[in-house]
């Protein structure tokens, strides 16, 4: 079997289980429950497929990310678990990210900053009341996905290649993602949230892992 045959494979496995997903949430919580740990199983297997020299980190931020997925379908019994394993995963995105810089300029750093903070005060302002218990870890989970997104912009204004853009483009929409699960566990619970937290997470993770790939080749 040769490499294309093997990346086409496991890419049309991955597309077929993102629709299962979206369909089971759609019409069916049992078919969305199994599904989703599959996500990043196939998503990872894309990645080993094509890749000459695999990342240590990414695979075990797709590792982290598997746990978080899991933790996450049992919601209110595992959900500090679930934010663990993706504040883990966020992290080792960031060594990744940060290991692409050439540069690291002070000022460039405070100004590509500045979006993410405005946007986690909001969100932390609009949710505050509502936290709890949660809110220290809401915090430190955060400020990391917004360490993520900076860096990510970051590496892009440094170096305007396509790979960046997606990386870039790939935590801004995990950014989206997590606001909007936030927003609907501790603010506002809406059954539309629920696909727009899943759809927005997939894309995230896959633009995360084309960039990967891209950066591999």
């Amino acid at each position: 079997m040769t490499k294309q045959i093997k990346i086409t494979t496991a890419s049309i496995l991955f597309l077929a289980v993102v629709i299962f997903h979206i369909y089971g949430l759609l019409e069916s919580e049992t078919l969305a429950f199994f599904t989703k740990p599959f996500l990043t199983i196939t998503l990872v297997i894309i990645y080993l497929v094509s890749v000459k020299k695999p990342s240590f980190w990414y695979v075990s931020a797709l590792f982290f990310s598997f746990w978080g997925d899991v933790f996450l379908l049992f919601k209110e019994d595992f959900f500090l678990f679930g934010l663990a394993s993706f504040l883990f995963a966020h992290i080792l995105y960031i060594k990744i990210s940060a290991d692409f810089l050439k540069k690291i300029k002070p000022h460039k750093i405070l100004l590509v900053s500045f979006p993410f903070v405005i946007i986690f005060i909001g969100l932390l302002w609009l949710l505050k009341d509502d936290l709890g218990d949660f809110l220290i870890p809401v915090i430190v989970y955060g400020i990391t996905i917004s360490s993520f997104g900076a860096i990510t912009l970051l590496n892009y204004v440094e170096e305007k290649r396509t790979e960046n853009l997606w990386l870039f483009l790939g935590a801004l929409i995990f950014i989206i993602s997590d606001s909007v699960l936030a927003i609907n566990k501790f603010y506002e619970a809406r059954e539309m949230f629920e696909v727009v937290i899943m759809v927005t997470y997939i894309i995230a993770q896959y633009l995360i892992c084309k960039a990967l790939i891209a950066k591999d080749s």
